[in-house]
């Protein structure tokens, strides 16, 4: 058996750094007039293509100049000053270490929940929209692992594109004695990320994928909105949505094959 986890939403909680970094980005470029809530980022994010929040903060500040009425064209924007300005708030600006927004990040999982992932014969490893950077500074830094099987930002195209899901299903068959065609299961907290195992899943049918919905500490503010993001994500795909990553157990994997 497989788990493979998303870092961002479900080993860290990501509301007051990256999603606080984008609506800075977007407050910036719009000359203070926007700043996406929350609730605006979820939208985006709900349509299955914004994983870059890059590229996230670019459509955000297009689509509000859209409603200004101007074309696109005719808005003046630098990708990659959108990405160094971003940056700038997340990762901060020393530039050999991270003084920013990444710092502050709270964990949603221990060690010892991948520990005993292990004693039970599952086989781990993470693939993220992160770069490799921010990634590592996480799994590395801060939770103590040592040379985890990582896909990140720089080693493969975006999701929902599979192919850096596979790419880590690869890296973990070649590390460990595998069987062929064992269950995936892959843990993700966007709709994104059940489209890429629904894709995934299109291109390997013999095998048994599973998309695991995780609901990231902003939308459980409310049962309503904790219940309006379960429903996106099982319309997506998602097999089970669970409210932290370490109740996906191996007994609650092994209950869903």
């Amino acid at each position: 058996m497989i788990i493979i986890f998303d870092i961002d939403g479900v080993v860290r909680d990501v509301s007051g750094s990256y999603r606080r970094a984008l609506a800075d980005t977007v407050e910036e470029f719009t000359k203070g007039a926007y700043r996406p809530t929350n609730e605006d980022i979820d939208r985006l994010k709900s349509e299955g293509i914004w994983n870059n929040d890059w590229e996230g903060s670019q459509e955000l500040i297009y689509r509000y100049f859209e409603k200004q009425g101007k074309n696109r064209e005719a808005v003046a924007l630098n990708y990659d000053e959108i990405v160094a300005f971003f940056q700038s708030r997340y990762r901060g600006t020393d530039g050999e270490n991270f003084n920013g927004y990444i710092t502050t990040e709270p964990l949603l999982l221990q060690v010892n929940y991948l520990e005993n992932l292990s004693k039970n014969g599952v086989a781990w490893g993470f693939f993220s929209g992160a770069t490799r950077g921010s990634a590592e500074y996480i799994l590395k830094k801060r939770l103590g692992l040592e040379n985890p099987v990582l896909i990140a930002m720089e080693d493969a195209p975006g999701k929902p594109d599979p192919t850096g899901l596979l790419a880590t299903v690869k890296q973990l068959e070649a590390k460990h004695a595998i069987a062929p065609n064992s269950p995936v299961f892959y843990a993700g907290d966007t709709v994104a990320d059940m489209y890429t195992v629904e894709k995934a899943k299109a291109l390997q049918p013999a095998r048994n994928w599973l998309g695991i919905g995780i609901l990231p500490p902003h939308v459980q503010s409310s049962a309503e909105r904790k219940a309006s993001y379960s429903e996106q994500l099982k319309q997506a795909g998602a097999a089970i949505v669970l409210g932290n990553v370490q109740e996906l157990t191996a007994e609650t994997a092994n209950q869903l094959i």
